[in-house]
C-alpha cells in the first residue's frame, strides 16, 4: 500500500482544500493528512480561527483523507511525525512555501530517502486559498458599507 502524507493548517475549509487532498490522495492508496497544532499556527500564520481539534474534525470528514491527525508542537522537529503516519509519498501544495530541495536534504539525513515530495496543482479558482476568501469578504463588506452611507 503506498501512503501519501499532506499537511496544512485548513483553517477556513475551502475548494482549494479539498482539491489539494484529492490530488494528493491521487498520489497513492492511503491519505494521512498532519493538521497543523494551533501553536504552530500561532508561530508561523496567525491566531486559528477555528481550533486543531475541530479543524481536524473537517478534513478527516472530506472524502478523500483516511485518517487526519494533529502535528507535533512547534517545539518538536517537524520529522518527528514520519514514524507514526510511514509515509511513501510526501505531497505540498501548489502554494506551501516549502523548499522541495531542502526537505529531501533533511530526509536523507535523517534516513528517510525512500520517502518521495510530490508538489500538486493549484485550483484554477480565484478562491483558492483562505487569505483570498478573507480579502473577498473584507472587500465586499467594504463595499456595502459605502453604499449604506
Amino acid at each position: 500500500m503506498k501512503r501519501v502524507m499532506a499537511v496544512g493548517v485548513f483553517d477556513l475549509l475551502h475548494a482549494g482544500h479539498l482539491h489539494y487532498l484529492e490530488q494528493a490522495k491521487s498520489l497513492g492508496d492511503h491519505l494521512t493528512v498532519v493538521i497543523a497544532h494551533d501553536d504552530t499556527v500561532r508561530r508561523r500564520k496567525h491566531e486559528p480561527v477555528t481550533g486543531q481539534e475541530l479543524r481536524r474534525r473537517m478534513v478527516e470528514g472530506l472524502k478523500p483523507v483516511d485518517e487526519a491527525i494533529i502535528g507535533n508542537s512547534p517545539d518538536v522537529p517537524i520529522f518527528d511525525i514520519l514514524p507514526l503516519v510511514k509515509p511513501n509519498v510526501i505531497a505540498l501544495g501548489y502554494d506551501q512555501e516549502h523548499a522541495e530541495d531542502s526537505i529531501r536534504a533533511q530526509l536523507e539525513a535523517l534516513g528517510y530517502g525512500s520517502i518521495s515530495i510530490q508538489r500538486v496543482e493549484g485550483l484554477s479558482d480565484d478562491l483558492d486559498g483562505t487569505r483570498k476568501i478573507i480579502a473577498r469578504i473584507l472587500q465586499r463588506s467594504s463595499s456595502t458599507a459605502s453604499e449604506e452611507i
